[in-house]
């Protein structure tokens, strides 16, 4: 029995004894550059190392040269991964959250590239960064040399990103990344609200020249040996050193059971300096470690820091780890010199076990919105998106993913602008539905989902986006309905929708009827019909023939209208034969068009007598080819008018009309094709995945060249004609941002020079004349009047009418804010405050003189043009991004350009 007994009292110790041993339970330990899905244990600590390949997309391995990998190195930093591409490249590391870390990064460059690029005089430079924080700047000024960069922080979310940036022409690297969990007792002042960078962590005096790791810190703390230092020596023992139950630090007992004491002194001296140490900020914490390793001692003594008293008669307890620290920032000092003086109480000199020193990572970046995050990373992972998107999206702003536009107005950053996902900006087009993560980006503007392949339907959540102004869904494969919530809003204005080339995706807002369906109802009302028929064939048949003769004489006087119009344009081509700038007008075949089209794959707007393709002319030049509607009499009439007049108006700033097709019922327009879209887009920030130079010389540029095309309109042709339908829609640009007027199906030419002429009233609401409306007399001031409500649009970047709002009209909104004389209070925010104030309050004064109750008050395009000249010379000295020649022609035809501001704030335009 007592032979068990003791065994069972072995195994019981044994088990203690096991449970006491440390464990890399939550250690992520990262061996960066080694083959993809590779792990081992490493021979002198046991900590499994994994490859990176599951924490990074970027950067490409490398093996240090042979010259520097000598046994005595550390396996894991024979091999690194450096990222010659992108501005910033991120590590993900998956962290619980209010749980306290340590992460480590280490670097050891050995000329892997073989270009022996490291030395004083020419240091590998490159930072660290800790999310959207900055940590450290690497300094690698040797290729043998091992740089470590080391930080405490408390996670804030469940996953931490490490971040290399290129700051110069250095590349960066890094061999190894490793993440230990810290209890959150120790290191009281690493918190929520503060990262603590490592500056020192030294074990004094030690036997061995070693670093002292895990597993004999269970932290996996690295302690770096400090021996043969002059005037010191060294006293240790074999005992455990033990640490207190609520120890701040538990430093290890194999480093505490050394300590350095001066030789023959009564005092240990010791320094750092903050020159040279290469941290931003001197701000610095300090711990100095005791433990007393002499039985029955006790030794006294002071501690001072640069001459001053910092903790007075202190005695290290025995064979238990303590430590003196600083509960705040250091008192800033160049060198930070250290004394440690026996008190007099004691024969026994100072003596001091270890020392660590951090300085604090400051918060001066935020994280982008939580929410944000989370949606723009499910998207990406649903997406498999390849590019370099790591790290926080937005935060800090100079390293916002590529294709991520944010606003930085709020407490945390917002997502504005998914333009990244439109297809001419993608490594690979995106497959399958429509995230339903998107609709949490509640602060999206512009999101941009074109020419992917996606499939299903349009969410219902995307209408409930309350500040998106863009969705673009066009060149997919989507089905079904358009959610009537977008319908409704784009109705009024507070979107611009664009879903083109979804040929299975209608816009009826309830219900998409497929073939099937339309047969299936056919055959349900059949039978009641056949009854019907059979027990009233008398009168139904009588009803039958009366309703045939209506229609046969009303569809031949339409008959006749339409032929008529295409007689008189027959005849109009005819005459112009002769005229040599009629030679490019060509007249097209209908079989021409499918092939110019590529049997109309692709579209690029609908209005409302039309539908614009894009095409290609044998040449190769593109066009866009505007079909009739086949659904409207009165789009075959406009669409024949809009023929008439570009055949006979030719002007840089006009749209010109390359040719035509008139074959049977076939209709069609071709015309020069304008590669970044309408005015529209440009003005509410949608970028056709093109980066605009969105600057107000260049929003003055496009209102010259647009109201230069108005003023030949009514000047320079004979006789003058009157656009009818001026808005931004209307409004093309071309590669270089010129401006050219468009769509001239509601033109209409004055005869004889008569200034007002009676006609039905058309045009669009928002940019219509009240006047116009109110009599029916048409002139050209009705175009005026539209283009003041354009000037308006570009200083605002506003909507001509907002729904619901009590002042709904652009002209009432703009010159109420006006009215306290601030200007900033109205201007886009997108020009962040880069215009000169005189010349956006010249062109506000124009606007409004413009969009005059009365049409007599206002001025001719040739005023207007004249004016914003004016204001564009205003502008000519600050702006640098528009053009010189623009701008030489501008300050020629501005001969005053002094401006009063009080004259704007007594202006009072009447409501509308």
């Amino acid at each position: 029995m007592a032979f068990w007994f003791f065994l069972l009292l072995a195994i019981v110790s044994l088990s203690k004894v096991h449970a006491q041993l440390p464990t890399t339970d939550g250690f992520v330990s990262i061996d960066c550059g080694i083959s993809s899905n590779t792990n081992y244990t490493d021979e002198n600590t046991n900590i499994p190392y994994v490859s990176d390949d599951g924490f990074i997309d970027t950067g490409t391995d490398h093996t240090i040269a042979s010259n520097y990998a000598d046994s005595s190195l550390e396996k894991q930093l024979q091999t690194l991964r450096s990222f010659p591409n992108g501005s910033r490249n991120c590590y993900a590391l998956t962290v619980t959250p209010e749980q306290k870390y340590l992460v480590r990064a280490s670097f050891m460059y050995g000329s892997y590239d073989g270009l022996n690029g490291a030395s004083p005089s020419n240091p590998l430079l490159f930072d660290l960064h800790l999310g959207v924080n900055f940590w450290t700047t690497v300094n690698i000024t040797k290729a043998s040399d091992v740089h470590r960069a080391e930080v405490i922080f408390v996670a804030a979310a469940d996953s931490a990103s490490v971040c290399l940036a290129k700051t110069g022409s250095a590349t960066p690297f890094i061999s190894a990344l490793e993440l230990r969990p810290l209890k959150n007792t120790i290191y009281s002042y690493a918190n929520a609200t503060q990262n603590m960078v490592l500056l020192l962590r030294i074990n004094l005096a030690p036997t061995t020249n070693n670093l002292l790791r895990y597993p004999f810190d269970r932290y996996d703390r690295i302690w770096l040996p400090l021996v043969d230092q002059v005037g010191w020596t060294s006293i240790s023992t074999n005992l455990t050193v033990n640490n207190y139950a609520k120890d701040q630090f538990e430093a290890p007992s194999a480093v505490m059971q050394t300590a350095a004491v001066p030789v023959n002194s009564s005092t240990l001296q010791f320094y750092w300096d903050f020159v040279g140490s290469g941290f931003p900020d001197n701000e610095f914490y300090a711990n100095l470690h005791f433990s007393e390793l002499l039985p029955n001692t006790s030794r006294a003594f002071d501690v001072y820091l640069s001459g001053e008293k910092w903790y007075a008669n202190y005695t290290p307890p025995y064979l238990m780890s303590d430590a003196i620290y600083s509960t705040a920032p250091l008192t800033p000092s160049l060198r930070y010199n250290w004394a440690l003086n026996s008190s007099g109480l004691s024969t026994l000199p100072p003596i001091l076990n270890a020392l660590e020193v951090y300085t604090p990572m400051f918060f001066k970046n935020t994280p982008t919105d939580s929410d944000d995050v989370d949606a723009i990373i499910n998207v990406r992972v649903q997406y498999q998106v390849k590019r370099n998107w790591m790290g926080d999206p937005c935060s800090p702003k100079e390293y916002a993913w590529d294709g991520l536009k944010c606003s930085y107005d709020l407490n945390s950053p917002r997502i504005t602008d998914t333009k990244m996902f439109c297809r001419n900006l993608s490594a690979s087009a995106l497959t399958g539905p429509i995230s339903s993560s998107f609709a949490k980006l509640t602060a999206i503007k512009y999101l941009d989902l074109s020419y992917n392949n996606l499939t299903g339907s349009v969410p219902d959540v995307l209408g409930n986006l309350p500040s998106l102004q863009v969705l673009n869904l066009a060149g997919n494969n989507l089905t079904g309905p358009i959610p009537a919530s977008l319908l409704k809003r784009s109705q009024q204005g507070l979107l611009i929708l664009r879903f083109e080339g979804n040929q299975n995706l209608c816009a009826s807002g309830n219900s998409c009827e497929t073939k099937t369906d339309t047969e299936s109802k056919k055959k349900k009302i059949a039978t009641p019909i056949i009854v019907i028929i059979c027990l009233v064939p008398v009168v139904l048949f009588l009803v039958a023939i009366f309703i045939f003769c209506r229609r046969r004489k009303s569809k031949g006087s339409a008959n006749i209208s339409v032929q008529a119009e295409k007689e008189r344009l027959s005849n109009l081509v005819k005459g112009h034969q002769d005229n040599p700038l009629q030679l490019d007008n060509r007249q097209f075949t209908y079989t021409e068009v499918l092939r110019i089209t590529n049997n109309f794959e692709r579209t690029l707007g609908k209005g409302g007598f039309g539908t614009v393709y894009h095409g290609y002319l044998e040449d190769g030049t593109q066009v866009a080819v505007k079909t009739r509607s086949e659904s409207s009499s009165q789009g075959t009439k406009e669409f024949l008018a809009e023929v008439q007049h570009l055949i006979r108006i030719h002007h840089r700033n006009l749209v010109s009309m390359v040719g035509y097709c008139m074959e049977g019922d076939h209709l069609a327009l071709v015309y020069e094709y304008m590669s970044q879209g309408t005015l529209l887009d440009y003005i509410r920030g949608y970028e056709l995945c093109i980066s605009f130079v969105f600057s107000w010389g260049k929003h003055l540029q496009i209102a010259i060249e647009a109201a230069q095309g108005l003023e030949y309109l009514h000047k320079g042709c004979k006789p003058p004609l009157i656009h009818r339908d001026v808005k931004t829609a209307n409004i093309l640009l071309s590669e270089q941002l010129e401006a050219k007027i468009a769509d001239f199906g509601l033109s209409k030419a004055i005869q004889n020079d008569v200034t007002n002429v009676s006609t039905a009233v058309v045009g669009t609401p928002g940019y219509l004349d009240p006047e116009y409306y109110i009599s029916c007399q048409l002139s050209e001031k009705s175009d005026v009047y539209s283009f003041g409500v354009i000037l308006l649009e570009l200083i605002t970047a506003e909507p001509p009418i907002l729904i619901g709002r009590q002042n709904a009209h652009i002209v009432q909104r703009v010159h109420d804010r006006l009215a306290n004389g601030n200007i900033e209070d109205v201007v886009d925010s997108k020009l962040q405050g880069e215009y000169d104030v005189n010349s956006m309050w010249k062109v506000a004064d124009i606007a409004f003189r413009c969009t005059s109750q009365a049409s007599h008050q206002r001025p001719t395009m040739t005023d207007v043009v004249a004016e914003l000249k004016e204001s564009l010379a205003l502008e000519c000295p600050r702006d640098t991004t528009n053009n010189s020649n623009f701008y030489a022609e501008a300050n020629e035809a501005s001969q005053n350009t002094t401006i009063e501001i009080e004259r704007f704030v007594e202006f009072s335009p009447s409501a509308r």
